[in-house]
């Protein structure tokens, strides 16, 4: 049996784990398009703030980690898969024949359409190559320019904060982090980066990068006819799926990898998993690309026994959650955070000590919820909403008081049991 699985982040190590575990005299091909040992992008800010050394990403820290698993790695990139022959090829002409493939390619960076973006000195943040040339240009005294203000540009916010560096963040939309809280939670964010010397431009659009007229090499001209001198631009403007390989393959791709619930593709004996597949909701039901590190390393997990064993785990769905720690804030979005339609909610704000929680609710569940500033229930809101634990009077009292989170958990998980011993 031959299992091969394309992608060295997250969820393609855990599948090739989970694979070896499963199927001990298998053949299991890893296969990553990057020089270095697979590691994780979400290390990379740490590495930005020398918290951690190159080696500190990896994720796996012994060099013969997989080695003694007996799984091959493979430093090339996928450039085809024929699902009728059951056969990838990689961009040096080796053609590989496979039993199982897992699609596990993650995402690309968005490369946003501003005149200048490919202009030296301009770079995502997304692999370690990025991080060196970021690590490079980010001293102390210099200028640097962030282009989007969502999750992958908070995520590094601090590094580059922390740097000595002159920040600007410029973001289209009208508040920070826009796909994980509300206006308000936004905009307290918003004044919580420039109360620590970060200038956060919203609502504002980059026409172009041009080169510099004085001692920056860049100037950043925005649409409202302001013109930023940089050293360094940084773009953090989404990303897509890694699936332009598939063309041609048979196999169904959307927004990502279209999947059923045991994470199998539309064609047999093709799996998909992580930021590259179109997976269950688990709030709405419905399948869509959740580009988070838990649900990767759920879906390479789950994908995996079901390659080695058949289909025996369904994948009941990932619940979306988010946690974002930007300049020592902590915030937080799970599941249907901005409501469903029919539904109430709750919320209580404290401007001043940067604190707010926003619960929603459907009928007598906790459906969603947003938090800024308060992290000792960020597991137990999550067990709320995966349990679907009826609320019936905390209801109430949590739309008195969104704060009493803790009580109502307790509360009600207590209620089940008993219910479930006198039954």
């Amino acid at each position: 049996m031959q299992h091969i699985v394309i992608g060295a982040g997250p969820a393609g190590v855990v599948a090739v784990e989970q694979l070896r575990k499963l199927n001990p005299e298998s053949a299991i091909t890893l296969v990553g398009d990057e020089p270095e040992p697979p590691y994780s992008r979400m290390a990379i800010p740490y590495y930005l703030i020398k918290q951690i050394d190159e080696q500190g990403t990896h994720l796996r820290k012994d060099a013969d980690h997989f080695d003694k698993l007996g799984i091959q790695i493979q430093q090339q990139q996928v450039t085809a898969v024929d699902a009728g022959a059951k056969s990838v090829t990689l961009s040096n002409g080796t053609t590989m024949p496979y039993d199982n493939l897992l699609i596990a390619t993650g995402a690309r960076p968005v490369t946003p359409m501003i005149p200048g973006v490919e202009s030296e000195g301009v770079y995502p943040c997304w692999t370690l190559s990025d991080a060196r040339n970021i690590v490079r240009l980010a001293q102390s005294g210099k200028a640097i320019v962030l282009i989007g203000a969502g999750f992958i540009g908070c995520i590094i916010l601090e590094a580059l904060a922390t740097s000595g560096a002159d920040v600007t963040v410029v973001e289209v939309e009208d508040r920070m982090v826009s796909r994980m809280l509300n206006d308000t939670a936004g905009n307290m964010l918003k004044q919580w980066c420039q109360e620590r010397n970060v200038n956060v431009l919203t609502a504002t659009k980059v026409e172009a990068i041009e080169r510099g007229s004085g001692d920056r090499p860049l100037r950043v001209v925005c649409d409202n006819g302001n013109a930023i001198d940089a050293d360094l631009v940084i773009t953090a403007t989404g990303v897509r799926s890694n699936s332009d390989f598939l063309n041609g393959s048979g196999v169904n791709v959307d927004q990502g990898v279209l999947v059923n619930e045991y994470l199998q593709s539309s064609v047999e004996h093709v799996y998909a998993a992580g930021d590259v597949a179109q997976g269950k909701d688990f709030s709405t039901g419905g399948f869509n690309v959740q580009a988070i590190q838990p649900t990767a390393v759920e879906h390479g997990r789950i994908a995996a026994h079901n390659m080695a064993k058949g289909h025996q785990h369904r994948h009941r769905g990932s619940v979306n959650m988010n946690v974002l720690d930007t300049l020592g804030l902590i915030t937080s979005s799970f599941a249907l955070w901005m409501g469903a339609d029919g539904g109430d909610s709750a919320e209580v704000c404290e401007r001043e000590r940067y604190r707010y929680v926003n619960l929603q609710f459907k009928d007598d569940v906790l459906i969603g919820a947003s938090t800024l500033g308060l992290t000792e229930h960020v597991g137990v809101l999550r067990g709320l909403i995966e349990s679907k634990l009826r609320l019936n009077g905390w209801k109430k009292k949590l739309q008195q008081d969104p704060t009493r989170i803790m009580e109502a958990y307790l509360a009600c998980t207590q209620a089940v049991g008993h219910n479930a011993h006198v039954l």
